[in-house]
C-alpha cells in the first residue's frame, strides 16, 4: 500500500441496514476492520447482537407478507437483474474494497465483482422459469406440485469471498420470493455492505434484504436460534455448522451447510501435464489457499510422480505474495489468527520429517506487518499425517503418490470431507470411472473450479455439508414443495 493509502482516515461503521436504512447497532459498540496487507485497521463496522437480528427478522417477515411476497416473480428477477447490473457499473469502485477487505489481488477481487453480479444476472432470469409441476392421478382429480419460498431466510457467509458468498446465498432466495436476513463475517463484510446500499437503489422493497454486522457470538448465534427464521444457509467451518444445524433442529427448519474440504487432484501418467500445471498450482493458490474448494492434496500416479513433482516444484518457487496493488499470485492472510494456524501445519511438518520441497516468497515492499505467508510444497505426504487430513486453509500443498486408479479413489476418498476433486488423464474411460467413484460434490476431469460455475450445483457429502448451492439446485433448496390435489368430478 501506498502511504497515502495506508494513512487514510479509519472508515466509520455505518451501523446495522433494516428496512433498506441504516441504523446504529442496539449495543452502541462497534468493530474494528484490518487490513490484512496492512496489519492495520482501517474501518469499523456495527457490533450487532439479538435486538438487531431480531429487527431484522421482523422487518424481512413484514417484507415476505407485503410489499416484497406480493411481487410477481417476473418482476422479482427483474429487481435482481437491475442489481447486478448496478453493480458491474460499480465494479471499479467495488474492486477496491474487496481488495482491501481481504487483501486479494486486484484481478482477483474484479472477477469476485464480477462473479456477483453474474450471480443475480443468472437467478434474475431464472425467477420465473423455476416451475412445478402435474402429478398423473385418479379419474376425477387434478394434481399440481408448486415450489413456495420458506418465508424468511437466515444467512451466515464468510470472510474469504464477501463478494461471490452476498451473490451466491441471497441471489437465489430472493428469486424464489424469500425475505433474507444477513450476518456477514466481521473480518471482512465492506462489500456486502456498499452493495446493500446498491440493492435498495435497485428498487428491492423495504426489509426484502437486511444486514447485521457483529460477531459470531452474538449476532450470528441470534440468527440461527431465531424462531421467526424459516431456513438457514450457512458457509463456515465443520464444528460451527454442528451449531447451525442443531439450532436449525430446535426450531424444526432445514438449513443448507458448506463446511470446507480437503480436496484432492488426481494425476495419472497420461496426464497433458502443460495443461494441468496451472490449475494443479491455482487451485492451491488461488485467495492464499483460504477456499473451501482448494485443491490441497495433489495425488500424483508414481510412474509420473517425478516429472508432475518437478513441474510443480519449478513453478512454486516462483510464486510471490504481496499487496493487492502488486497484483500477484496471492495475498495476506485475512488475520494473525489464521496466520498462526497455517504456521503451524507448516511447523507440525517439520516436526514429522515431511520433506519441503519447495516454497514461494513474499514480495520486497510487502508490508511487514501484513498477514502474508509463503506458499509452500510438501511431499511426499504420508496419507495418515494431519497435513493429509486436515484442512489447512492456506497456501499449502501435499503430494501424495499412488500405485494405480484404484489406490488412487481409495486415497481420494480418504478424509471425512468431500466437497471438490479433479481428475487428469487423457483415457475417457478412467476419468469417468474415477469421476462416478470419488465421494464429491463435484467432480472436474482435465480442469479445476472452471471459473466459479454458478450454473453449477455446488455442495459436499460428509464434513463437507449437505444441501446445494448455484444453479438450479440451489432454486430447490430454498422453496419448499407444496402438492394440491383438486377433486373436480
Amino acid at each position: 500500500m501506498n502511504d497515502k493509502t495506508s494513512q487514510a482516515p479509519v472508515q466509520k461503521a455505518k451501523g446495522v441496514f433494516i428496512d433498506n436504512q441504516w441504523r446504529p447497532a442496539k449495543s452502541g459498540r462497534v468493530i474494528d476492520v484490518y487490513a490484512p496487507a496492512e496489519g492495520a485497521v482501517f474501518a469499523q463496522i456495527a457490533a450487532g447482537g439479538a435486538e438487531d437480528i431480531d429487527a431484522a427478522v421482523q422487518a424481512a417477515r413484514r417484507a415476505h407478507e407485503g410489499a416484497w411476497g406480493r411481487l410477481t416473480a417476473v418482476d422479482r428477477g427483474r429487481l435482481l437483474s437491475k442489481l447486478g447490473q448496478l453493480i458491474l457499473d460499480h465494479v471499479d469502485e467495488l474492486t477496491l474494497i474487496e481488495a482491501r477487505d481481504t487483501s486479494k489481488p486486484l484481478r482477483q477481487a474484479h472477477a469476485d465483482i464480477l462473479a456477483c453480479a453474474r450471480y443475480f444476472e443468472f437467478f434474475g432470469g431464472a425467477a420465473d422459469k423455476f416451475h412445478g409441476e402435474t402429478i398423473p392421478f385418479m379419474n376425477g382429480y387434478f394434481v399440481a406440485t408448486e415450489r413456495e419460498p420458506h418465508g424468511v431466510t437466515g444467512h451466515i457467509i464468510p470472510w474469504n469471498y464477501p463478494a461471490q458468498m452476498f451473490g451466491r446465498t441471497l441471489a437465489p432466495a430472493l428469486a424464489t420470493g424469500n425475505a433474507t436476513v444477513l450476518k456477514p463475517a466481521e473480518d471482512a463484510c465492506l462489500t456486502p455492505l456498499r452493495i446493500a446500499e446498491l440493492a435498495a437503489e435497485a428498487g428491492l422493497p423495504e426489509g426484502a434484504l437486511n444486514i447485521v454486522p457483529g460477531i459470531g457470538s452474538e449476532a450470528g448465534a441470534a440468527l440461527i436460534s431465531h424462531p421467526g427464521v424459516d431456513f438457514l444457509s450457512f458457509t463456515g467451518s465443520p464444528e460451527v455448522g454442528v451449531m447451525v444445524q442443531t439450532e436449525a433442529a430446535k426450531n424444526h427448519i432445514t438449513c443448507t451447510l458448506e463446511l470446507g474440504g480437503k480436496s484432492p487432484q488426481i494425476v495419472f501418467d497420461d496426464v497433458d501435464l502443460d495443461a494441468a500445471l496451472p490449475s494443479l498450482v491455482n487451485a492451491i493458490v488461488q485467495n492464499a489457499g483460504q477456499t473451501c474448494s482448494a485443491g490441497s492434496r495433489l495425488l500424483v500416479e508414481k510412474k509420473a510422480y517425478d516429472r508432475v513433482v518437478e513441474a510443480v516444484i519449478a513453478r512454486f518457487s516462483t510464486l510471490k505474495a504481496g499487496t493487492p496493488e502488486m497484483d500477484l499470485d496471492l495475498g495476506a492472510l485475512i488475520n494473525p489468527r489464521q496466520k498462526k494456524r497455517v504456521e503451524s501445519f507448516c511447523a507440525r511438518a517439520a516436526d514429522d520429517g515431511i520433506p519441503l520441497l519447495a516454497q514461494g516468497s513474499v514480495a520486497d515492499g510487502a508490508p511487514q506487518a501484513g498477514y502474508f505467508v509463503a506458499p509452500k510444497l510438501y511431499g511426499p505426504v504420508p496419507r495418515a499425517n494431519t497435513l493429509a487430513r486436515d484442512e489447512v486453509f492456506g497456501p499449502v500443498l501435499s503430494v501424495i503418490p499412488f500405485d494405480d486408479e484404484a489406490d488412487a479413489i481409495a486415497t481420494a476418498n480418504g478424509t471425512d470431507f468431500g466437497l471438490i476433486a479433479g481428475v487428469w488423464t487423457q483415457d475417457a474411460k478412467r476419468a469417468t470411472r474415477v469421476a462416478r467413484k470419488v465421494r464429491a460434490g463435484q467432480v472436474y476431469v482435465n480442469a479445476y473450479g472452471a471459473g466459479g460455475g454458478i450454473e453449477l450445483p455446488f455442495g459436499g457429502v460428509r464434513k463437507s455439508g449437505h444441501g446445494r448451492e448455484k444453479g438450479f439446485a440451489a432454486l430447490h433448496d430454498f422453496t419448499t414443495m407444496k402438492t394440491i390435489i383438486v377433486k373436480h368430478d
